[in-house]
């Protein structure tokens, strides 16, 4: 896999959605590159994230080594809810844009008898009203690996507009409660044994019109 990862300035974002009829054209032939604008919130702290693009240009990977939200035992009662905001600037050949089709998230989770999690994230592109959200519960008890898959609709994927500089926002949170004893822990991780995971976010391609 090949990036650019850079961390930089802030930036606000989101997007369009493209007729079905859009959907999928065949990725550039050009390799694309991804900058990292910024990268905020408890789950992601300073050097934990990191982007990747797939050979093929169909895909990008973002990895997390620490993003873990816990609840009970002798847990910070703050460690509940844990976030992370990437803001992404992706470079891609000219006449081409791009949405995401669908996201692949996984890791591990313990939860006691009682207790509740839950995966969210949303997408949005800068300067936009549209706005995917998706949320996905896990049921207690539980102790395993899991994993969750987005998937838009063909007619609902939001594109980046043609021709305009817009920065692509991933927003995910990880939330857990206690269970029936809280002297337990429970705790829900996008992290896996080795202390990395890798999520990944499907691109869908679609030609421009020629100016």
């Amino acid at each position: 896999m090949a990036a650019a990862v850079l961390i930089g300035a802030a930036a606000t974002t989101v997007a369009t959605a493209a007729p079905a009829q859009a959907y999928e054209d065949e990725p550039p032939d050009e390799q694309i590159t991804i900058e990292v604008a910024t990268v905020n919130g408890s789950g992601c702290a300073p050097g934990t994230a990191a982007v990747a693009v797939s050979g093929d240009n169909t895909a990008f990977t973002v990895t997390y080594s620490d993003y873990l939200a816990e609840a009970g035992g002798n847990s910070d009662p703050i460690d509940f809810r844990k976030n992370c905001q990437i803001n992404l600037i992706v470079h891609v050949p000219q006449g081409f844009t791009y949405g995401i089709a669908s996201a692949d998230y996984r890791g591990f989770a313990h939860l006691e008898e009682g207790a509740t999690a839950m995966q969210k994230a949303s997408y949005y592109f800068q300067g936009q009203p549209d706005t995917v959200t998706e949320e996905h519960p896990l049921e207690a008890p539980f102790t395993d690996n899991w994993q969750f898959t987005d998937e838009t609709d063909v007619g609902q994927i939001v594109y980046k507009p043609c021709g305009e500089d817009r920065n692509f926002n991933i927003n995910t949170e990880l939330r857990v409660g206690a269970g029936d004893d809280p002297t337990r822990k429970s705790f829900i991780a996008m992290d896996s044994t080795d202390g990395d995971i890798d999520t990944v976010y499907h691109f869908s391609w679609k030609k421009c019109p020629r100016a």
